[in-house]
């Protein structure tokens, strides 16, 4: 009965992963254009041209603009989680505000803020109001800002998702530790960090893996906003245009296998390095 029951989500599961991912697979090892009937067979060259080619890596630096930017997303988001988990004014007003950025589409977004830093947009028209108008820039433009304006926007977009997994975390901690620490004179911070912090150590080490791989795999914004110029190239936005423009399915395939792999790689020792260890606060 239950193989029964997983029938039909193992079908599409197979059906639109597994088998998309060993096609792909595949692929890395042919130079098929996409279009071509026959697929030759390269062996490991593609993975060879892309080890030995330095523009094939120089993308993965922009990759830590994102991984920077995605923990301090995560710390806001666990800073106004903690906040919002205790009785505190307007805090479902606040909690709305918080998650709503989460919800709008990403094209919206990204057309949202073509707007935002345009030249003599709302940003500069902000600085202009409080006096700063010597600080604005070519945002997008800019080689040397316009990675810090794209992850910036990350995190106000991805900020909501962090805030409620930990905000459903840190309420499912029961409210007895609360008042047993209440009793014994424990502040707010000693709370965070003998009950909440360890309490969620699991969220928070799912909240790392999806960082990870955000940030290595960060596509829409960046390729919405600036279509990869100016320095925001990312790794995986040449690979759409290695696939689609320049028709090398194959070497593009390739690498999305090794984009794949580190990913995994990189989890992996997260997971040696943080194991998933079951806490007991009651202790």
């Amino acid at each position: 009965m239950p193989w029964l029951f997983l029938a039909i989500p193992l079908a599409l599961l197979i059906t639109f992963t597994y088998i998309p991912v060993g096609n792909m697979i595949w692929y890395s090892f042919t130079s098929w254009d996409g279009l071509d009937k026959t697929k030759d067979v390269v062996g490991l060259n593609n993975f060879v041209k892309i080890f030995t080619d330095p523009k094939y890596w120089q993308v993965f630096v922009v990759s830590l603009y994102y991984f920077g930017a995605s923990f301090l997303q995560m710390a806001l988001a666990l800073y106004f989680a903690t906040i919002l988990s205790f009785k505190t004014r307007f805090r479902n007003l606040f909690k709305g505000i918080l998650f709503f950025p989460y919800l709008i589409n990403a094209v919206a977004i990204a057309f949202i803020f073509l707007f935002f830093f345009r030249p003599g947009g709302t940003l500069d028209a902000v600085l202009g109001f409080v006096g700063l108008g010597e600080l604005s820039t070519q945002w997008l433009g800019n080689p040397d800002v316009v990675n810090y304006s794209l992850a910036g926007v990350a995190i106000w977009r991805y900020i909501g998702l962090n805030f409620v997994l930990f905000l459903g975390a840190i309420q499912s901690i029961p409210g007895e530790l609360y008042e047993a620490a209440d009793l014994d004179g424990a502040n707010k911070w000693q709370q965070f960090r003998y009950i909440i912090a360890p309490g969620i150590q699991r969220i928070i080490s799912l909240s790392f893996i999806l960082a990870i791989a955000g940030s290595l795999s960060a596509f829409e914004l960046p390729y919405i906003i600036t279509g990869g110029t100016n320095g925001s190239m990312t790794f995986v936005i040449q690979t759409i245009q290695t696939a689609f423009v320049y028709r090398k399915v194959g070497l593009a395939s390739a690498m999305a296998v090794i984009l794949l792999i580190i990913v995994l790689l990189v989890t992996w020792l997260q997971r040696k390095v943080v194991p998933d260890e079951k806490v007991t606060l009651a202790s």
